[in-house]
């Protein structure tokens, strides 16, 4: 592709598809941003816009940027929109199904030429390129959640992707800012197949007794230095999510190990996913977010 990636397309207006919209514009390229419906987009671009303006207050953004990034951003329901994209990046929810539907729709009107990508955090890249019509340009480009703020991005290689495609992914990722790590396709790649467990481990650990949701969150902050404890980093994550990747990894590695805990299948059932659904292993309903065991 000559003259690099200068055209990203966005399928899902959710957190983490906003939030790598949010950095392509703001790292200068053009973006069209796409989800099923108008609400949504206008609810993806209205997230941006408040993350931007975040970003002014702290200084990390000039105003000028902020304006300069939002005028690169356009959203559409329809995919045709994304016809004339260098790069389109498949964001949508955790599920294999979901995501297959929505490349067999896309490459319909994406050009030749096009690269196609899926930020997955733990489903095979060989398996779902194998199922759009370019295998060879299909990658898996894994940001971490909020966008804006984590410097990591997974770049995973399926079986048939080629170098192009990895050189010219490599280029974009560095381009917005990010430090890129190389992992094999294997599930759940590096991140998730390290945080993932130790996460369920910690349900686990709720679950058989050991301690509350706040004396396990304690013991990990301030016992191993970690930013957040391992109950309120699931429900930031979205327990649905980590259960998929428990899922993915229970299913592709046939160990018993990664087992998904009786306990987070409970609270999925429940719909008890999270911040984004106010309950979780904190409620958040009130002022403050209260232990719900």
């Amino acid at each position: 592709m000559q003259g690099g990636i200068r055209k990203v397309g966005v399928i899902g207006a959710g957190q983490m598809g906003s939030g790598i919209a949010h950095v392509a514009a703001l790292a200068g390229l053009d973006v069209v941003i796409n989800d099923i419906n108008e609400e949504r987009v206008q609810s993806g671009l209205a997230t941006i816009n408040g993350n931007l303006s975040r970003q002014v207050q702290k200084g990390s953004v000039t105003d000028e940027a902020r304006h300069a990034a939002l005028a690169r951003i356009t959203g559409s329901p329809d995919m045709a929109a994304l016809s004339q994209c260098d790069l389109v990046i498949e964001a949508a929810t955790e599920n294999e199904e979901v995501k297959r539907k929505i490349f067999q729709n896309v490459t319909r009107t994406l050009k030749p030429e096009a690269l196609l990508a899926t930020n997955t955090s733990s489903i095979s890249i060989t398996r779902l390129g194998a199922a759009t019509d370019r295998p060879e340009q299909f990658i898996g480009i894994h940001f971490m959640n909020p966008v804006p703020v984590m410097q990591l991005v997974e770049i995973i290689r399926g079986i048939a992707t080629d170098d192009n495609t990895f050189n010219l992914s490599r280029d974009f990722v560095q381009a917005l800012g990010k430090t890129v790590t190389m992992s094999e396709d294997f599930p759940a790649f590096i991140v998730n197949r390290i945080l993932l467990p130790m996460i369920n481990e910690a349900i686990y650990t709720l679950y058989e007794g050991v301690g509350t949701v706040e004396a396990i969150d304690t013991a990990m902050r301030l016992g191993a230095n970690h930013p957040m404890g391992p109950l309120q980093l699931a429900d930031f994550i979205g327990l649905d999510t980590c259960l998929s990747i428990m899922q993915v990894l229970h299913d592709g590695l046939a160990d018993s190990k990664y087992r998904p805990c009786p306990l987070l299948v409970k609270y999925v059932e429940a719909g008890w996913l999270g911040r984004k659904t106010k309950r979780g292993f904190y409620d958040y309903r009130g002022e403050k977010p209260i232990p719900t065991r």
